[in-house]
C-alpha cells in the first residue's frame, strides 16, 4: 500500500513539474488565420434577404421534388429582384462561396502553436473508458459543447489519448491537460443522450497531465 501511495505521489509531483513547464494557452490562440471578405449582402433589405431565402428553398424543392410550381415561383421571384438590379444567382452563388470559405477557416490550425508543449483548460467528453476512467476523450471550451448545443468549430476541440485515464466524475467539471499539441484533421463518433454525433477535430494531444481544474 505504501509503495501504491508513493508511485501515485510521485505521478502526481510529476505531471504538476510538467504543466508547470508547458506553455499555458487559452481557446483563442487555437484559431487559425482569417481574412477578411466584402459582404455581397450588406445593401440588401430584410424583404429582399427574404425573397433570396425563399428562392432557395423552392430551387430545393424544384431539384429534389421535380415540383414544377416551386421553379416558376423561383424564376418569378428572380425575375422582381433583377428588375431591381439584383442579380439572384450571384448572390446564390456568393453565399457558397463564402460558406465554404469560413468553414475552411474553422478547421485552420494555428501553426504557431503545433508542436509546442502547452497547458490548457477545458471540459472533456469522453470517448472511451478503461474502469471508469476516460483514457480517450474530446476537450471542449465550454459546458454542454456537442451535447447540449452544436459543436464548436473543428479548430475550437482537442482529440486527447491520456493513457493513465482521468475519472470522468462530471462533464460540468473543468480539467487542465498539458502535453505537445498536435493538427491532424479528424472526426470521431460521439455518443450523446439522443443519439450520435460525428465531430471535426482539428487538434490532437497524447496528454502528460491531466488534473482538476483548481489543481
Amino acid at each position: 500500500m505504501k509503495a501504491l501511495l508513493l508511485t501515485a505521489a510521485l505521478t502526481l509531483t510529476a505531471s504538476l513539474s510538467f504543466a508547470e513547464q508547458a506553455k499555458e494557452i487559452d481557446w483563442a490562440d487555437l484559431a487559425g488565420p482569417t481574412s477578411e471578405f466584402e459582404n455581397p449582402f450588406e445593401h440588401l433589405s430584410d424583404q429582399q434577404m427574404q425573397i433570396l431565402a425563399r428562392i432557395l428553398r423552392l430551387d430545393y424543392l424544384a431539384e429534389t421534388e421535380a415540383d414544377a410550381g416551386a421553379k416558376e415561383d423561383a424564376a418569378s421571384l428572380r425575375s422582381d429582384l433583377a428588375r431591381k438590379g439584383i442579380d439572384a444567382d450571384f448572390l446564390l452563388a456568393e453565399r457558397l462561396r463564402i460558406m465554404t470559405k469560413l468553414e475552411n477557416e474553422s478547421r485552420t490550425p494555428n501553426t504557431a502553436i503545433v508542436g509546442q508543449t502547452v497547458r490548457m483548460p477545458g471540459y472533456l467528453l469522453p470517448l472511451e473508458l478503461d474502469g471508469g476512467l476516460a483514457i480517450e476523450f474530446l476537450l471542449v471550451p465550454t459546458v454542454g459543447a456537442c451535447i447540449h448545443t452544436p459543436p464548436p468549430h473543428a479548430n475550437q476541440i482537442v482529440h486527447v489519448r491520456y493513457p493513465a485515464g482521468y475519472p470522468t466524475q462530471s462533464l460540468y467539471t473543468p480539467v487542465w491537460i498539458s502535453g505537445e499539441l498536435r493538427s491532424e484533421f479528424d472526426s470521431h463518433s460521439l455518443y450523446l443522450v439522443d443519439g450520435q454525433a460525428d465531430v471535426d477535430v482539428t487538434y490532437k494531444m497524447k496528454a502528460d497531465s491531466v488534473i482538476a481544474y483548481g489543481s
